[in-house]
Formats: structure tokens, C-alpha cells, sequence
């Protein structure tokens, strides 16, 4: 199939395009950028915007730089240039190990952070990751921004609180302490598929001792889940074979996916209690390394 007919615009600023999209807000106007999610359903006619706004000159939202103890990115920022970021893998290695993950070379090569945020995908890496390190988003419309933690960014599957006139202009997620190690684990049919489960997790010590486990999951629920508070017990404690199986099980506790014909929510849970399993083990010989 192809999309059905639209009126296309290229705006060569933030405001142009804001400008433009809320003129257009009325008529179902949306912001385009990779459009690695955005295009295919255009094809198959799941959307059908009567006009679109193309950010792809707005060069000045690509970007990764340190703010104080926050990494910043650009909305435009692309997926490879997230994985490859030496910034990211130094401060927030658990996002680089995710970005790494993400489809295959010409899908990283176009898509980015903002788009994804924006599809809210329940089981995107990108966003896993965002709720995992409750990452801070920065929106803005015409004549006003706000911050919204990730956590209260995503209301649902393909559902989030962008506003019809809004677009997501950075991401802020926190530096990693320097003791502390992360791992990204997933599972899916076929390399560059979606995950029907993913596993991210950091893990802080001080001497031996876990000072702070932050632990989400994927896959499991119509948005990603953050269980950091699941984790509170686990704390001030030496990590071992099993503190590591304690956890991965009340991880698989906490979740309740949902039956369908193709998956059974048995299968999701076992997987999840693996995955987590994986990363909490990956973290800490990474600490001990």
C-alpha cells in the first residue's frame, strides 16, 4: 500500500516547526524525522496525517554533551550515533549497550531518540531505557517548555503526554556513578525484531556492598516497567549467585503480562526472571572486573 495523499513541509528552525504544527494541529499535522515508525504506518494507512512537518534540517537537535550530572541529547540525535557515542559509553553505558540493539545498520542510521520516545513502542529499547534511569524529557510548544520524567511520559502502548502542538526537544538521563556497571539484555525471534521481552538493569557498590540497583523491564506490560522499588530489599547487601536469583524471581513476581495466541504470559515471565537474571550477573562481573 501506499500512504494516502499529504502536504509535506521542511522547516529550517525549532520555530518554523512549531509554528507549523500548531497551524496544522487541526488538519492532523505530525512531525516526521527518521520515520522509521512513522513511514510504515503511513503504508499501511494506520495513520493517516494530512500534513507533515519534516525536522531533518533542524541539525542543532543532534547532539551528546555533559550537563553537570546529566547527559543531554537532541531529539534528532540518530541511534548509531547513540551507540557510538564515547560520552554515553563512559556516563551512561546502559544506554549505548541498548542503542546497539536497535534494528538493523540503515534503521540505526536514521532513526532517533525523539521518534522513538514519541511512538512510545512498549517494547522499544529506547524507552525502557528512559523509564529505567527515569530519564527527563524536554517538550516544547510555542511560547512554552516543560520537563516530564519518563515515568510520567508514557501513559500507554503508543499513548504518551505529548500534547498535539508539542514536540520533544531533548532527553537529560543520569551520569552513571563510578561504581556502577549495566547491562541490556533482550530476547526476540529474529535479530532486528522488536523484543518480546528486554531486561535493563545498573548495579552501584561501594567497597562490596550494593548501594543502588535500578532494574526495568520490557515487553511485559503496556509500557515499560521500572521496579527499582522492587529492588530496595536487595540493597546493602553483597551480590551473589543468589541474591541474583532472589531477585530475578521476585522481578518475575511483580509482572502480570498479558495471554495472547502467539505468547503466553507463562513464557513472558519465565523470560523475564532469565533476562533479568543475565544482566544483574553481566553488572556485577563487569563491577568485579
Amino acid at each position: 500500500m501506499k500512504p494516502a495523499a499529504f502536504s509535506y513541509l521542511r522547516p529550517t528552525s525549532i520555530e518554523e516547526a512549531l509554528d507549523q504544527l500548531a497551524a496544522g494541529t487541526g488538519a492532523g499535522a505530525k512531525v516526521i524525522a527518521g520515520g522509521q515508525s512513522l513511514g510504515p504506518m503511513m503504508n499501511m494507512r494506520l495513520a493517516t496525517p494530512a500534513q507533515l512537518i519534516d525536522l531533518n534540517d533542524l541539525t542543532e537537535l543532534a547532539y551528546v554533551r555533559e550537563a553537570g550530572d546529566w547527559i543531554e541529547i537532541g531529539a534528532l540525535t540518530r541511534h548509531y550515533q547513540l551507540a557510538e557515542s564515547p560520552v554515553l559509553r563512559r556516563h551512561c553505558p546502559l544506554l549505548a549497550q541498548a542503542a546497539q540493539t536497535i534494528g538493523h545498520y540503515a534503521i540505526r542510521q536514521r532513526g532517533t531518540i525523539g521518534g522513538s520516545l514519541a511512538h512510545a513502542d512498549p517494547a522499544a529499547q529506547l524507552a525502557l531505557v528512559a523509564v529505567t534511569l527515569d530519564a527527563r524529557l524536554k517538550l516544547v510548544r510555542p511560547g512554552a517548555t516543560r520537563s516530564v520524567q519518563a515515568g510520567d511520559f508514557f501513559a500507554s502502548a503508543m499513548t504518551t503526554a505529548l500534547q498535539p502542538d508539542e514536540v520533544i526537544l531533548s532527553v537529560q538521563f543520569p551520569k552513571a556513578a563510578p561504581r556502577e556497571a549495566a547491562s541490556f539484555n533482550m530476547f526476540n525471534r529474529r535479530h532486528g525484531d522488536y523484543a518480546i521481552v528486554a531486561a535493563a538493569t545498573t548495579v552501584a557498590v561501594e567497597g562490596a556492598i550494593v548501594q543502588r540497583v535500578r532494574l526495568g523491564l520490557g515487553g511485559v506490560a503496556p509500557m515499560p516497567r521500572n521496579l527499582d522499588e522492587l529492588a530496595l530489599p536487595f540493597l546493602g547487601q553483597v551480590p551473589g549467585e543468589q541474591w541474583i536469583k532472589r531477585l530475578a524471581a521476585a522481578a518475575r513476581e511483580a509482572i502480570a503480562p498479558e495471554d495472547n495466541p502467539r505468547i503466553s504470559a507463562l513464557y513472558r515471565q519465565e523470560l523475564a526472571e532469565r533476562l533479568v537474571a543475565r544482566a544483574l550477573s553481566q553488572a556485577i562481573s563487569l563491577l568485579h572486573g
